[in-house]
């Protein structure tokens, strides 16, 4: 079986990550993080879809015909571009759950937190158009979040205070879903669940997005018969992104160095 892509502006992909390890335990896996660009959500349309397609050939030259593109905001900018540029490829985006919380609420309002970029991208808009009709949706963009978590400040003070900015209004407006629209975000859901309390349910797409990539990559009937390896790289310090990796997960794992050029990705 080919190794599955997995890639994202960071280290929030982790958390998709993680979900496949659990629904996938014996794929091989790569994953990407491009942190020398971190944040994608305040780049521009083009910028994300240059280091999209940057990171998405170097995985292709990697043996890898599965791709799961683990950043909302560059699905949101780049998913229709790279099906259409690599047609062989099969590739999984994340998008809002929006759905599920529509489906669920009981108030009918619903909050959603996400990167600017997300909001601004034609995805968000067509999934709360065909989903969300009778619903009232909070849009609440979270500048900085990613930094935060990127730091491994996953519940300090200066993050606490970020979360209560954005969360205490929308919880006067009585929500009682909140999608997380970034994979990062999944890891400050207990800090979220502390300031909303249990009457709010969190949804995080990482499960739901685990067993689709399971459905696509045909695992069940490819699967090796051993456990699956993961190779972690990123363009940014390894380091850094081994220590909070370690934080975030309890994994210790060797991390390896990625370098642009002329926007081509190379070990």
């Amino acid at each position: 079986m080919n190794p599955i892509g997995v890639f994202d502006s960071g280290i929030g992909g982790v958390s998709v990550l993680r979900a496949m390890r659990v629904e996938m335990p014996q794929a091989d896996l790569i994953y990407v993080g491009d942190n020398i660009h971190l944040p994608y959500g305040e780049k521009s349309m083009e910028e994300i879809r240059t280091y999209t397609r940057g990171v998405v050939k170097f995985l292709i030259e990697s043996g890898c015909n599965v791709i799961v593109i683990a950043c909302n905001t560059a699905s949101a900018a780049a998913l229709k571009q790279m099906r259409d540029e690599f047609p062989h490829i099969t590739f999984v985006g994340m998008e809002p759950a929006v759905k599920p919380a529509a489906e669920q609420t009981q108030t009918g309002v619903v909050g959603v937190i996400a990167t600017t970029a997300t909001f601004q991208g034609e995805l968000f808009a067509s999934v709360v158009e065909r989903f969300a009709n009778n619903v009232k949706v909070l849009r609440q963009p979270c500048p900085g979040l990613v930094q935060q978590i990127e730091a491994g400040e996953l519940a300090t003070d200066k993050t606490k205070s970020m979360l209560h900015q954005w969360l205490d209004p929308m919880k006067e407006q009585n929500i009682d879903r909140l999608v997380l629209g970034c994979t990062h975000y999944p890891f400050v859901a207990e800090t979220i669940r502390g300031i909303l309390g249990d009457g709010v349910q969190i949804i995080d797409p990482a499960p739901a997005i685990a067993r689709q990539v399971k459905r696509v990559s045909d695992y069940e009937n490819l699967k090796s018969g051993r456990a699956g390896e993961v190779q972690f790289y990123t363009s940014g310090n390894p380091n850094q992104f081994g220590n909070v990796l370690t934080q975030l997960t309890g994994w210790s794992e060797v991390i390896q160095q990625l370098h642009w050029n002329n926007n081509v990705l190379t070990r």
